[in-house]
């Protein structure tokens, strides 16, 4: 049976992990520029479409976190781009893909034989 001191030593195991993630997150978004609140009329020189903001990326599971940040690398690509670069299958790419896009993170369009995945809006 785990004493309490071992319930608390996993409790911090745990919260330190979830830091590094966080970290980790972070700096990645420290590259991309920030951009001013849009007003009417207003034009951006940098497209907010390009990008999935920290709160998105946090309220993510880890396994959907890592296809997004996969697809904004990649700007537009296919299930099988994105499983080559996480070395995940690609029928679960295309799965977790397709999720991203019901929950409205993604967008989808077919050219051909091809579904293309991208963050455009």
């Amino acid at each position: 049976m785990a004493t309490a001191f071992d319930i608390l030593h996993r409790i911090g195991e745990e919260l330190e992990l979830m830091n590094r993630k966080i970290d980790s997150i972070m700096e990645g978004q420290q590259e991309i520029p920030r951009l001013p609140r849009s007003q009417p009329g207003m034009k951006l020189s940098v497209s907010p479409e390009k990008y999935l903001d920290v709160m998105t990326l946090l309220s993510l599971p880890d396994h959907l976190r890592k296809t997004a940040m996969t697809a904004c690398g990649l700007g537009e690509a296919t299930a099988d781009d994105v499983a080559g670069q996480t070395g995940r299958a690609r029928a679960i790419e295309s799965s977790y893909l397709n999720q991203l896009v019901m929950m409205g993170h993604l967008i989808k369009k077919k050219l051909g034989r091809k579904t293309y995945f991208s963050l455009e809006r």
